[in-house]
């Protein structure tokens, strides 16, 4: 779970501007964490299917984050990738 703070904290590093909330990268930043946190939980719980399913949308849900971004500005999508090491 992301308290209020940890998520303003990692929107603030991946804003474009400073009132952005919801753009790709933001998006795609809050996910990624979303995405970390699932798999420690799994890696403790092997049975927690039901949180596994979730994992497995919530990665669907940033690859098409990512593919938008890439589409709409390759340069977007070449800096968030570094940023938040992915592939």
């Amino acid at each position: 779970m992301i308290t209020k703070k940890k998520k303003a904290e990692i929107m603030s590093k991946a804003q474009v501007h400073d009132k952005d909330t919801g753009s790709a990268e933001v998006q795609i930043a809050i996910l990624t964490k979303r995405i970390t946190d699932l798999a420690t939980h799994l890696k403790k719980n092997q049975k927690d299917n039901h949180s596994r399913r979730g994992l497995i949308q919530i990665v669907a849900d940033r690859r098409t984050h990512l593919k938008y971004l890439e589409k709409k500005s390759k340069k977007r999508y070449d800096s968030i990738v570094k940023k938040l090491a992915l592939k």
